[in-house]
């Protein structure tokens, strides 16, 4: 997998792996893009959950309290997806780094749990994650591991109270949980290196943790494949797949 990489891309990743070497208290900031390689297509890009589903119609709170079956035929759709999907190397890597000392944190815009999947244990989930659900209503918890059994003609989900059955995940206009904004924040403030992965940088308030980390002097290395809305804030930049780069780092880390 390495072999892929161009002499330029090795370069970088030389020169990132000194700069972590370096680091007190290194901590990953991730998005879609470190999914992607595990099946998950990005929800914005070609083929993605949104060229099937209008997102003002699907994933808004409004929508679940309004339209709940039109909400659960994306949910099916997308929760479909995550069950199919497993850990691929990046997520590996990083989980591998965890245990070695070598990454303290995880902070992840993803709702699909690969992180966890691979044993990275100190993960904070940005947005939530689709395998936790519960009720609207009474606020029971329900397992998620049912909708397999669920006929597709069962949309919504609906609970045994009547109340309509969710998944523990940041719907559009939905406040982040206090508990995540609270520890990312956290982290970030302790934090001297920052590894961004398969974000662009489009979305807030996650795309403010890579700027508090620079903001008291940290460093910042960004793998994505195109460009980002972090222009010059990365100290290494690294255009090529997470999948191939963080392996890579990985290697020279240990």
């Amino acid at each position: 997998m390495g072999n892929d990489l161009t002499k330029a891309q090795h370069a970088a990743i030389e020169e990132a792996a000194a700069i972590w070497r370096e680091a007190r208290c290194p901590i990953a900031s991730t998005g879609a893009g470190i999914s992607v390689p595990s099946g998950i297509p990005d929800f914005r890009s070609p083929g993605g959950l949104w060229e099937k589903h209008d997102p003002a119609e699907v994933a808004t709170l409004q929508a679940l309290r309004s339209r709940p079956a039109r909400v659960w035929e994306f949910l099916f759709d997308a929760l479909d997806i995550f069950a199919n999907a497993a850990p691929n190397p990046a997520h590996t890597a990083l989980a591998e780094l965890e245990r070695t000392g070598r990454l303290a944190a995880v902070i992840t815009q993803n709702i699909d749990g690969l992180h966890q999947a691979a044993g990275s244990r100190n993960v904070i989930e940005f947005h939530g994650n689709s395998t936790r659900l519960y009720c609207m209503r009474c606020k029971r918890d329900h397992d998620a591991a049912r909708i397999t059994t669920l006929p597709s003609a069962d949309r919504p989900w609906e609970c045994e109270c009547g109340g309509v059955v969710r998944p523990d995940i940041v719907f559009f206009g939905e406040q982040i949980p206090r508990d995540a904004m609270t520890r990312s924040f956290a982290v970030a403030q302790e934090a001297d290196l920052v590894i961004v992965v398969g974000t662009s940088g489009e979305v807030a308030p996650a795309n403010t943790i890579p700027a508090t980390v620079k903001a008291r002097g940290g460093k910042m290395i960004e793998v994505n494949l195109g460009p980002s809305t972090f222009g010059t804030m990365a100290d290494v930049a690294i255009r090529a797949g997470c999948e191939a780069v963080l392996p890579a780092l990985a290697k020279r880390l240990m």
